[in-house]
């Protein structure tokens, strides 16, 4: 029981560090470009109980690591942006959107280079230090390359309605209500169909965790 709580701690830490940087990161950049709504409801914070959703940041993450789903998945309550405030909302919603991902982005890049700095002061690489750092790379790697999934509401979807023209943009957009839902049949009802018919449906496998493999392999060859 011990190790499995263990287990878990080394998980949490990170994915409750990488959202909350994720979340403050939209915050401050909408506030950047003219928005201050995130700042004025004390979202523009690294205080991760602003962010935290009790279901999408502790009980889903919990559930999916204890019944060895094979990939942890979680979410934090989004920062509120009025697009409508920004200096120019169609251009302005690229790069909001595109502010937590890339802020993933340099947390995997930054806890490789500490992972590096620490095995070679002599760190046990089998140490919680060492798999906390680990665990965030690949957490950190795997939000990035999520979240700029084209589908709305992750914030590739976001990102590519500001880059779509405006009558392509608007019908697409409509897609966001039904989001949430495409994602969860995406990465846990295809599988078990693909399963139960013999055929490899597991979409997070294509999408995500190829990518995210790469990614950490050009990071750790980068590092040395």
């Amino acid at each position: 029981m011990t190790q499995e709580i263990l287990r878990i701690v080394i998980i949490a830490v990170p994915i409750i560090i990488a959202i909350t940087f994720h979340e403050a990161a939209h915050g401050y950049v909408a506030r950047v470009f003219g928005d201050d709504t995130a700042t004025r409801l004390g979202r523009v914070t690294f205080n991760p109980l602003k962010h935290i959703d009790p279901f999408g940041t502790i009980i889903l993450p919990a559930l999916l690591l204890l019944s060895h789903a094979g990939f942890v998945f979680g979410y934090a309550k989004p920062v509120p942006v009025n697009f409508a405030s920004l200096n120019n909302p169609k251009r302005d919603m690229i790069w909001v959107s595109a502010a937590g991902p890339g802020t993933n982005l340099l947390l995997a890049v930054a806890s490789a280079v500490l992972l590096w700095i620490a095995v070679r002061a002599g760190v046990n690489t089998n140490g919680i230090v060492a798999a906390l750092l680990a665990v965030s790379i690949q957490i950190n790697l795997v939000l990035a390359v999520l979240n700029m999934l084209p589908l709305p509401p992750l914030d590739g979807g976001r990102v590519l309605t500001g880059l779509l023209p405006r009558g392509l943009a608007e019908p697409f957009a409509k897609i966001e209500p039904y989001g949430f839902f495409i994602i969860i049949a995406a990465l846990l009802v295809l599988p078990y169909i693909g399963e139960k018919i013999g055929t490899n449906l597991d979409i997070f496998s294509w999408l995500v965790a190829r990518p995210v493999e790469w990614m950490m392999n050009a990071i750790f060859h980068l590092i040395g």
